[in-house]
């Protein structure tokens, strides 16, 4: 059997895009990734335009939170997704590593979010296609 992959979403905050991220492969995958997100610099609470979204598309955010970035997080992620936080990702031999240049959501109204929120979705889809091999 084949070990179920495991995917971390990286940005600075882990307060919107690595959320959202997150949120999206957990509902598209439906158990068949394992999922987590981080900040390299976790804020005290998610943006509320996020957890706003997210809702409309009924995913609850509510009850997350930003967590911070573990060097263990990283090594045991078969795939590490960063969103503009840099080099301050530990890199590992034998992780895949891609970097999503995505807009902060950070201080933008809902209407900004949106668009923001939606190319994540279609980037996460592609990505869960190819990490089951399946066509999107």
């Amino acid at each position: 059997m084949t070990p179920i992959p495991e995917v971390l979403f990286v940005c600075v905050h882990n307060a919107g895009r690595s959320q959202m991220a997150a949120a999206l492969l957990h509902h598209h995958a439906k158990g068949r990734v394992q999922v987590r997100s981080a900040g390299s610099q976790p804020a005290d609470r998610l943006n509320p335009a996020v957890v706003e979204v997210m809702a409309e598309l009924g995913l609850d955010l509510s009850q997350e939170f930003p967590k911070p970035l573990t060097t263990e997080a990283v090594r045991a992620a078969d795939v590490v997704i960063t969103m503009g936080c840099g080099d301050t990702c530990p890199i590992f031999p034998g992780k895949r590593y891609l970097d999503w240049a995505l807009d902060d959501p950070a201080g933008k109204p809902v209407e900004q979010v949106r668009p923001i929120r939606d190319e994540i979705d279609r980037r996460v889809r592609g990505l869960l296609a190819e990490l089951l091999d399946e066509k999107a």
